[in-house]
């Protein structure tokens, strides 16, 4: 092991220098992104349309593309920092959120709805005197007889 250390000695400085790149990102743009949010954007099954409806199919096309390989990008660098000092799980969780897939309203919903990570959300939110998140309880499974 020691042997492979020392023969990808740059490969480790880069990966070390991303987790920092990641770290201080992610401390400055999370605030912003999540200040950001529309306080009923949780109300609603389906996340409104984004703001490339208007545009040209191929412009709504790149865009997708883009974020979903940036939402890989995180996820693979967020795996890699669970071994390596930085934000893996962080990273992997702002990843997550980028790709597109089966499930992930499910998710961010499920997600949202635990009352610490709402709390969180809604601190953040005060800091730039925001309104809080509006979000709807989640149904209560009935218990059969």
């Amino acid at each position: 092991m020691p042997d492979w250390i020392h023969d990808n000695s740059h490969l480790i400085g880069w990966l070390a220098v991303l987790s920092v790149a990641t770290l201080v990102l992610s401390a400055v743009l999370l605030p912003v992104v999540i200040a950001r949010i529309p306080e009923d954007y949780f109300l609603h099954p389906e996340p409104p349309e984004g703001g490339f409806r208007d545009r040209h199919p191929a412009v709504r096309i790149g865009v997708r593309i883009a974020k979903n390989l940036l939402g890989v990008v995180f996820l693979l660098a967020g795996l890699v920092m669970l071994f390596i000092p930085g934000q893996g799980l962080l990273t992997m969780f702002i990843g997550l959120l980028l790709i597109e897939g089966p499930g992930k309203r499910r998710f961010e919903l499920w997600l949202v709805r635990r009352p610490a990570v709402l709390r969180g959300l809604n601190w953040v939110r005060s800091k730039a005197k925001r309104a809080p998140l509006q979000v709807e309880e989640a149904d209560e499974p009935t218990a059969s007889r």
